[in-house]
């Protein structure tokens, strides 16, 4: 292992697994919206910038192996993945000409608790590629080296690998009390937060470049701000203000410990697209093909379906979080009481003068 890889993360950062009404199965409609939106540029990239034949990818009998890193327990990651593999094949026929490509693997990765079972069985058999569960954290490395072609990864990378001790002691400038994410206004704060993902980023950076073969492509989506923006200035980050608050009602109420509250924040980091690039360019290994930003087709819905996707999703992704740490009943008030809350306050949200964007990178690995 590495210098700075991370052997496992907590067990609640897993998606709530299933198929229930519940389930981030059936409530990552936001997910598969920014999968949907990428699908252009994901062509684009691979048509433009992959090179099959200097991947020693001429034959039809060739395999072209693919890792979604953070997959989750889909649908989503199947629809990124086809959309990879037939953009490939695209590729493929422009290039050489010739019949269908349809050699391809994909790795499907995500934390070790993650649901694998529901997972694949979504999957069952499905005769177009071969397929591999790939538990672990990607925080490190998880394959042989040069052993993929395209590395995916859509909302994953926000999340940290651990929220920065800093900010959970009450003895450090940094202590973030009276607040449940890196709001911005905290300087110090802000520079633990920031800190940490540029450790994670690189980390994760440094595993896919051993992994990925010279002239191999890797497609980033994550969410971000844009520059010069704080988080207590985007919808995003009132979003999880008043999720803030509904912890707040309960420990002034007595139902949490004061102590509870201030020892919980969410592991997730809205980066700027310059904080990226640095990183990216300081990591050496991989050439920023392009970089941009999405457009999501769920703020031209209604307001009813606004929330009821904020809710259910946001249930979906943080309920492990919350339950790991207060218990389920908290868990469950809390989320009664930020649909109440959400309903109330959403035209202040949905009204905000900046909004998170989602950034699409597409990176090359340098040929060595």
């Amino acid at each position: 292992m590495a210098i700075g890889e991370i052997k496992e993360l907590p067990k609640s950062w897993a998606m709530l697994g299933g198929d229930g009404p519940e389930s981030y199965t059936l409530n990552s409609s936001y997910q598969k919206g920014v999968v949907d939106a990428s699908i252009e540029m994901v062509d684009d990239g691979i048509m433009e910038k992959l090179d099959l034949k200097s991947l020693g990818l001429e034959s039809t009998n060739d395999t072209f192996r693919i890792a979604d890193f953070g997959c989750s327990v889909g649908p989503s990651t199947f629809f990124a993945v086809e959309n990879i593999m037939k953009a490939v094949q695209h590729k493929h026929h422009a290039q050489f000409n010739n019949s269908p490509f349809s050699g391809f693997q994909v790795f499907f990765n995500d934390v070790t608790t993650n649901d694998f079972n529901t997972l694949f069985k979504a999957l069952h058999s499905n005769e177009k590629y071969f397929s591999a569960g790939l538990p672990g954290t990607f925080f490190g490395r998880l394959l042989p080296r040069s052993t993929l072609h395209f590395a995916h990864s859509s909302y994953c990378l926000n999340w940290l690998s651990k929220v920065p001790k800093e900010v959970l002691d009450s003895v450090s400038p940094a202590w973030n009390k009276g607040s449940i994410q890196c709001d911005g206004l905290k300087k110090e704060v802000t520079k633990a937060y920031s800190a940490q993902f540029q450790s994670d980023m690189s980390t994760f950076l440094e595993a896919r470049a051993q992994e990925i073969v010279g002239g191999g492509l890797m497609v980033i989506i994550t969410g971000g701000l844009p520059d010069g923006v704080l988080m207590s200035q985007a919808g995003v980050g009132m979003y999880y203000d008043l999720l803030g608050s509904c912890l707040i009602d309960m420990a002034e109420l007595g139902v949490i410990s004061e102590e509870q509250l201030d020892s919980f924040n969410l592991p997730l980091y809205y980066s700027s697209s310059k904080e990226i690039e640095e990183i990216i360019k300081a990591n050496g290994n991989f050439s920023i093909e392009r970089m941009d930003s999405l457009s999501h087709n769920i703020w031209k819905t209604s307001r009813e379906t606004k929330i009821k996707v904020s809710v259910t999703g946001g249930r979906a992704v943080f309920q492990g979080l919350l339950e790991d740490h207060f218990g389920r009943e908290v868990a469950e008030k809390t989320f009664e009481n930020f649909e109440t809350k959400l309903d109330e306050n959403f035209s202040i949200i949905d009204g905000a003068a900046h909004e998170h964007i989602d950034h699409f990178i597409l990176l090359k690995r340098n040929v060595n």
